[in-house]
């Protein structure tokens, strides 16, 4: 199948990496969301990041800033989607938000169209459920920040079609990534182990055993992780982590799930990591 548009749903940090990474892969893209504002802000960073990235490497982006940006069309009505081949969804990790948004979407799409659920945990199975072309979803999970990260965890659904996987494939070698397929399980692979390695340097942090510094410092330079887990919970988000590892709670109903409670009491604070900037660390 030939894709020449794609919805993405959802501009928040994944959405709008998104929506660039495929304008910059000569997609036009039709970026979806619930205000204007949010929207305005994630066409601003998407200016901002193409110009740097077009400063730090010229001969890596050809094209001109505006030349990229005009293959973004935002919109707040889901009617746009109706002539779209390919939709990655970037919405927040609780069921009821997004059982809703494929709803929505479902009978508005046309009839080919894939559906890319880029999700941190929750089953793809279920969510093809909600649609009327469960052979016709999968997840895609991508790695933050998007245009940095060349590989996806791509995650088949009990319906999953071949021809979707296909054409999943060709629009990351498209986007210039590589992925694996693995089957659906909640978490799948990276999440199953992250969110709980991540959970557990939380109470590290709760039992006064080490710093926030200190745990990251002996993750890099123990075991050559770029970054620690309390340092990737911020980039990633402190309540995208609580909704991922209580997912996972959830789902396997395993104890060694449960989130810890002083992540909990951050996320009530209002301490989210990078997008807002206070999490473990301070961001200006």
């Amino acid at each position: 199948m030939s894709i020449k548009q794609v919805g993405v749903v959802g501009a928040g940090v994944m959405g709008t990496g998104l929506a660039q990474s495929l304008a910059q892969a000569r997609f036009d893209v039709i970026l979806l969301d619930i205000s204007d504002d949010i929207l305005s802000r994630a066409r601003g960073e998407i200016r901002k990041n193409l110009r740097l990235a077009k400063m730090l490497d010229p001969q890596a982006m050809p094209e001109s800033v505006d030349s990229v940006l005009s293959r973004i069309t935002c919109t707040t009505e889901a009617g746009g989607f109706g002539a779209v081949d390919f939709v990655i969804e970037n919405v927040v990790e609780k069921w009821a938000v997004k059982e809703q948004v494929y709803h929505e979407i479902d009978p508005i799409c046309p009839p080919h169209a894939v559906f890319a659920a880029n999700t941190s945990a929750i089953s793809i199975t279920r969510i093809a459920s909600a649609t009327g072309r469960p052979s016709q979803v999968l997840g895609m999970h991508f790695m933050n920040p998007v245009p940095m990260k060349p590989m996806v965890e791509v995650i088949r659904g009990y319906h999953t079609s071949e021809q979707t996987l296909h054409t999943a494939r060709e629009l990351l070698t498209t986007m210039g990534k590589s992925c694996v397929v693995v089957q659906d399980m909640p978490g799948f692979v990276s999440n199953r182990v992250l969110m709980l390695t991540i959970n557990e340097a939380v109470f590290l942090l709760q039992d006064q055993v080490a710093s926030a510094e200190d745990v990251d410092t002996i993750f890099r330079s123990c075991f050559g992780h770029k970054m620690g887990p309390l340092e990737t919970a911020d980039l990633i988000g402190l309540d995208t982590i609580l909704y991922s590892i209580e997912v996972l709670y959830e789902s396997y109903n395993d104890s060694k799930y449960r989130p810890c409670p002083l992540l909990k009491k951050m996320v009530d604070a209002g301490l989210h990591g990078r997008k807002n900037g206070r999490g473990f660390y301070t961001y200006e």
